[in-house]
């Protein structure tokens, strides 16, 4: 069986380039995907006073699922499926983009520390085309061997998430303590993915530090989990895709083309008005900040990836 291939974050702006520093892992040159996971920024504790915290204006996505769980802080969240939600510690909110979404997110005035993570999910391509949807779910903490988890999508420790995904898959945070290890059952046909938060934490046999992802390919039935001190983390997995996908900007899609249609009509509604049935990634509300433009496209063709 392979051994643990350890991710390393990279810092990337989130939103621009005076924006909020994130720590990102997916995707990265070594992984893609793990299942239908293609995405995981990990950010803070991040001091708002300092940097001004997340600022992230209006802005589009398309064949894909965002997931927020955040550690700390609270981040406004707006929508044109017409959702608004605060998105507080603990508490799932998981906005489908279908065949297109706009939305955006600031952290809350009272907001002092922001700390968390931010996922997105590839939709296979039986769902792209699928109208664009907002859920919320508030996990129970379910007390396991050696800590804590908070199950948010799927299923793990026999605790099932109500919240409807388009492919099999997990997304926990497992609190730790100290001198402690768990064991996981896990579908031996799916991979999985550990980042650590805080503490110190040993996946499958491999420490990690602080920030990097440890992935693990299918095969494996249990997943131990060791920590000295004690640790909070991340865990994901999933039946793997089974398709490439195409992924640029904030868009996913089944081909370079399709990226292409995306970006001239974001760039086009922004342009003009927001409402009508022609419009993609509307409607939005009023008064609020301008929307982020699209990025001149790269010079060759994309690549599908996965």
């Amino acid at each position: 069986m392979d051994d643990v291939q350890i991710l390393i974050p990279r810092e990337v702006p989130l939103g621009g380039p005076r924006a909020m520093p994130v720590r990102r892992t997916l995707p990265s040159r070594q992984r893609s995907l793990v299942g239908a996971w293609c995405f995981l920024d990990h950010f803070g504790p991040d001091d708002v006073a300092a940097t001004g915290g997340m600022a992230v204006p209006r802005h589009p996505h398309t064949s894909l699922a965002t997931v927020s769980w955040l550690f700390t802080g609270e981040v406004e969240h707006r929508d044109s499926t017409g959702a608004h939600a605060i998105v507080r510690p603990g508490e799932l909110n998981l906005m489908t983009a279908g065949r297109g979404v706009s939305h955006s997110e600031f952290s809350t005035p009272d907001t002092t520390m922001l700390h968390g993570v931010q996922l997105w999910l590839a939709l296979p391509s039986r769902a792209r085309g699928n109208d664009p949807a907002f859920d919320h779910h508030v996990p129970e903490p379910v007390y396991v061997p050696g800590g804590i988890a908070r199950v948010f999508l799927g299923e793990l420790f026999d605790v099932r998430s109500p919240v409807a995904t388009h492919t099999p898959l997990t997304g926990a945070e497992i609190v730790l303590d100290a001198d402690a290890e768990t064991r996981i059952e896990v579908p031996e046909g799916h991979e999985h993915a550990l980042l650590l938060d805080d503490g110190d934490v040993t996946f499958e046999g491999t420490a990690l530090e602080p920030g990097e992802l440890g992935y693990v390919a299918p095969g494996r039935r249990t997943l131990t989990l060791r920590s000295a001190t004690g640790a909070r983390v991340v865990l994901i997995g999933g039946e793997p895709l089974g398709e490439q996908i195409v992924m640029w900007w904030n868009f996913i899609g089944g081909s370079h083309d399709e990226i292409v249609e995306a970006r001239e009509q974001w760039m086009a509604e922004i342009a003009g008005p927001t409402t009508g049935p022609t419009t993609r990634f509307g409607p939005f509300p009023e008064g609020q900040p301008d929307a982020l433009p699209a990025p001149a496209m790269p010079g060759g063709r994309l690549r599908p990836r996965g």
